[in-house]
């Protein structure tokens, strides 16, 4: 008896099991596309939170540029008896609270990307782990703020606010690129492996000297003018100084970017697009930057030059993911939709 019931009971095991690796619908098939999400329909939530996180990096930064840092004064209250700005604040109080606001539509894109990579069948451990660390990271990155304001706008700790925010930037760029629901088209190249060896140490050394540049930029910014309040402290370093040494790292970035597109046009790589993409972001900023610092900052220039970070960043982190390992055992191949 025991051994006629033992293919049916297998078969039985079997369901659960296939029934258990697919999303189950429940509450979710009442939310548009959620309930058993597409390819296409992830990829879309991700670059969707790489563009609020590359948003909130400028009106961050339209915020300080307005000397609003302090337009609420304490955290996470605006004022000590209220979560709102009162009309005493003025401009600077609904500039602050209003960049505060926006958090919170950062958090909830955070929040249905998440959901859409944990339920689509196709994602992996590593799709699930970077979503879950880039939704727990937006509101770790709010507390980094609330204390920037408790500290009164201390110029360290707004440079670390910004390089969170960067962080934040550089994580959503690698969900963007493994969510794609197109095959890759610019992994194992053909070319022999230690070129390939070498194509990877110039993508990586790219990628943090680009850090270097930005962190750089952020002492530059701690010893200029635009420190967010009229009262907020500056980090002491004389700014042309800090600005030569952020040149240099500007420099070096672009004997890099000029080597990489050099090795990629030589051995005819298909990773050579990527590399020219990132010299003209680094030709932008570049210009940018020179622009703004010869016409005494003017404040839109400052708040393209802090989304041109953000776009020079997620270049750099495109190209070592370009120049990686192909990673198609990670995942099977899942229909477009």
């Amino acid at each position: 008896m025991t051994t006629s019931q033992s293919p049916a009971r297998a078969g039985q095991e079997n369901d659960a099991t296939a029934q258990s690796a697919a999303p189950v619908a429940g509450r979710w098939s009442r939310v548009p596309y959620f309930g058993t999400p597409t390819a296409r329909f992830v990829h879309r939530w991700a670059i969707a939170l790489l563009v609020a996180n590359v948003g909130i990096v400028a009106t961050g930064g339209a915020v300080r540029l307005t000397g609003s840092g302090l337009g609420c004064p304490t955290w996470p209250r605006c004022t000590d008896t209220s979560f709102v700005p009162h009309q005493a604040l003025g401009y600077h109080g609904v500039i602050e609270f209003g960049n505060r606001m926006l958090t919170w539509v950062l958090i909830a894109i955070a929040i249905a990307t998440w959901v859409a990579v944990w339920r689509r069948a196709g994602s992996t451990r590593a799709d699930r782990r970077l979503a879950t660390v880039l939704a727990l990271g937006i509101p770790f990155q709010g507390v980094i703020g609330g204390i920037t304001v408790l500290t009164d706008l201390n110029p360290w700790v707004v440079a670390l606010h910004f390089l969170l925010s960067m962080a934040l930037v550089s994580g959503s760029t690698v969900l963007v690129h493994r969510t794609r629901p197109y095959p890759d088209t610019e992994v194992a190249a053909p070319e022999p492996s230690s070129a390939q060896r070498l194509g990877r140490y110039l993508s990586w050394l790219t990628y943090l000297v680009t850090w270097v540049t930005i962190y750089l930029g952020t002492v530059v910014t701690g010893s200029g003018p635009h420190a967010g309040d009229a009262d907020a402290p500056r980090n002491g370093l004389a700014p042309d100084h800090a600005t030569q040494l952020h040149a240099d790292a500007v420099f070096v970035l672009i004997g890099l970017s000029v080597a990489l597109v050099v090795f990629t046009r030589v051995l005819g790589v298909p990773q050579q697009r990527t590399a020219l993409t990132f010299v003209g972001l680094l030709a932008v900023q570049g210009v940018i930057g020179v622009v703004q610092y010869v016409t005494d900052l003017p404040i839109l220039l400052v708040i393209l030059h802090m989304a041109g970070s953000a776009a020079l960043l997620i270049g750099a982190t495109w190209l070592i993911l370009e120049f990686a390992p192909s990673r198609k055992h990670d995942r099977e191949p899942q229909p477009i939709g």
